[in-house]
């Protein structure tokens, strides 16, 4: 995060960044003190004038994997904070003992880390965690107990929903809500202490229950909870609401702009009502941290809850969590995604106010555009038959294998030649070969009679990089099915010789020596729903699950595939994209997975 605020700003406007761009020119946030560390009103106060013209946060609950929404917040916090000299902080939300484990904190910050930012800012380590800070909001409650905004309520959880009203009604206030500040601090440290029962009380702030706005109706702030927390072993048996702990972490963070997606909007008027009444207290800095909302992401053909992606993996719908159908972070990085892809892809769809649907196909357009500079070709038989050139020893000589090459990439002849050979016979997709070819068919097909009882000469095609050949027929099985193509090599046609042009052909097909090939695992992914919504109309998301997903073929490679390491993405000639695959690859197996096609061509 280096990128000083005063450079112009090339990345599209959206307004965001005009809030911030307005703050910066106005001095909003010029004044800051930061202490070096999160802590309270004091503490920034010794401190120095904030280096950091911006702070941002990206505060990720530790409760399950992320995934391409959470991509999208990484994203905006992190490069919007570079791109205006500032700081963005990694924090994890863990207020939630019970659903919280330091699997998922260990997987956060390895996807932050591979979509290509970080956290650390002129010797400071801007990663924190909630619970760090329960000392403070413990504090921070008993001082709105103290000054008349908080109280403890014993009703039950029932009673306390029927008094909460509705859109229609107000809310009638609860019998515990005129208990006197005393009464109430000493409940509290009750609750504290564990002499309580969980679920029996809570404590809640003290605003208003007839707010038109339901979240101010006297919302809870604590509850009893006996859990073992990842961070604080036992020390605790009440913890902090999150409507609660997510302002009190900014503020002690001096976070500028909390961008919260649009589900927030509503519990803005509690944000601002809490840190007001630490700021009278002066307990958090001022000025406070102000909350901004956009759209979350919604991407077609995909599930972004964590609960339902949690489903996926704990029924075996999917082989885990980096299932590379899976929208999580891990499975986009194993089905063969690059953080230059989803950055491009944030980019591209911008930040609004508004909901809205995005195609799945943005998504894998952004991924072709960042891979076609950079990805090695290859050639790759994915539905293999044999071709027997029946001229070959005639012509070439008997056992002979004559050496071709094609460049590493058409583009970058710097990155060298990859070398093949070619034989007597050469594997060749099935589809190549048409005994009765459609109109407009231009690969392999031997003389025939068509249904207009004219004769058409057999075909004559290019093997790529290659020699042109003639089909002659095929041999079938006693069932009818073929199993060799036949064809003739045509002499002097050699790509690359003075004789390469002297037949003009109309085909051109990809092939691997039978001598040279590499067997490959090969997995076909494409999308796990058929539905652009599965949960449309009240859809249970599990009927609208793509039987096709995934396919697995026994394919083969061109010989410059024989060692190449886990991870390295490559365009297989006609194919699409392809990786080898994480987990899998190596160790004498060769698996690829698909990433993407040549072209979207879903529903095509």
């Amino acid at each position: 995060m280096t990128s000083p605020a005063d450079k112009e700003i090339s990345k599209p406007s959206n307004f965001l960044r005009q809030i911030i761009e307005h703050d910066l020119a106005h001095g909003t946030y010029a004044d800051r003190k930061w202490g070096g560390s999160p802590g309270d009103a004091a503490h920034h106060a010794a401190g120095q004038t904030d280096p950091a013209k911006v702070r941002l946060r990206f505060p990720p609950e530790p409760n399950g994997y992320l995934h391409i929404g959470h991509a999208k917040s990484i994203c905006l916090n992190f490069g919007l904070a570079r791109d205006y000299g500032g700081v963005c902080h990694l924090r994890f939300d863990d207020t939630n003992p019970e659903k919280e484990d330091t699997e998922y904190v260990d997987s956060i910050i390895d996807a932050v880390k591979w979509l290509g930012f970080g956290w650390e800012n002129k010797g400071e380590t801007n990663l924190y965690q909630a619970s760090d800070y329960f000392d403070f909001m413990y504090r921070a409650a008993e001082y709105l107990i103290e000054a008349g905004h908080a109280y403890v309520d014993e009703q039950t959880v029932e009673q306390m929903r029927l008094s909460r009203g509705d859109f229609a009604h107000p809310g009638t206030n609860s019998p515990f809500r005129s208990r006197t500040p005393e009464q109430n601090l000493a409940r509290f440290r009750e609750m504290r202490d564990g002499l309580h029962e969980d679920g029996s009380m809570v404590l809640r702030a003290k605003i208003d229950m007839a707010s038109p706005n339901i979240n101010l109706r006297d919302p809870a702030i604590y509850r009893i909870r006996r859990a073992t927390h990842h961070n604080t072993g036992d020390k605790w048996c009440i913890y902090p609401m999150y409507t609660f702990a997510h302002p009190i972490e900014d503020a002690l963070e001096q976070i500028t702009h909390s961008l919260c997606t649009l589900e927030f909007e509503d519990q803005r008027p509690f944000y601002d009502w809490l840190l007001d009444r630490l700021c009278e207290g002066g307990l958090v800095a001022t000025p406070h941290p102000h909350q901004y909302e956009f759209a979350r992401l919604n991407l077609t053909y995909v599930l972004t809850s964590k609960r339902k992606l949690a489903q996926l993996v704990y029924d075996h719908k999917v082989s885990g969590w980096d299932d590379p159908r899976m929208p999580t972070i891990v499975g986009l990085r194993r089905r063969g995604y690059t953080p230059e892809a989803i950055q491009l892809f944030a980019e591209r769809i911008g930040v609004t106010k508004s909901d809205s649907w995005i195609d799945y196909s943005t998504l894998e357009g952004a991924l072709r555009d960042t891979l076609d500079p950079i990805a090695p070709r290859a050639m790759a038989v994915l539905d293999p038959i044999k071709l027997v050139l029946t001229n070959w020893d005639e012509v070439m000589g008997a056992g002979k294998l004559d050496d071709c090459n094609a460049p590493v990439h058409p583009h970058h002849p710097e990155q060298g030649t990859r070398h093949f050979k070619i034989g007597k016979e050469v594997w060749i997709e099935r589809t190549d070969y048409e005994e009765t070819p459609p109109k407009g068919f231009f690969r392999l097909f031997p003389a025939h009679t068509n249904a207009g009882g004219q004769a058409i000469a057999a075909s004559k095609v290019r093997l790529k990089y290659g020699h042109v050949i003639e089909c002659v027929g095929a041999t079938k099985d006693a069932s009818g099915q073929v199993t060799e193509v036949l064809a003739k090599l045509v002499p002097d046609t050699k790509s690359g010789t003075p004789g390469a042009d002297s037949i003009k052909v109309k085909g051109v097909i990809t092939w691997v020596g039978v001598n040279d090939a590499v067997q490959a695992e090969v997995r076909l992914y494409d999308r796990l729903f058929t539905e652009a919504h599965p949960e449309a109309n009240g859809k249970d998301f599990l009927e609208n699950l793509n039987p096709n997903s995934l396919s697995v073929v026994t394919a083969y490679v061109e010989p410059s595939m024989a060692n190449v390491a886990a991870g390295q993405r490559f365009q297989f000639e006609r194919h699409g994209y392809f990786v080898t695959d994480l987990v899998d690859h190596g160790a004498g197996k060769t698996v690829f997975n698909r990433v993407t096609g040549m072209k979207d061509s879903w529903g095509k």
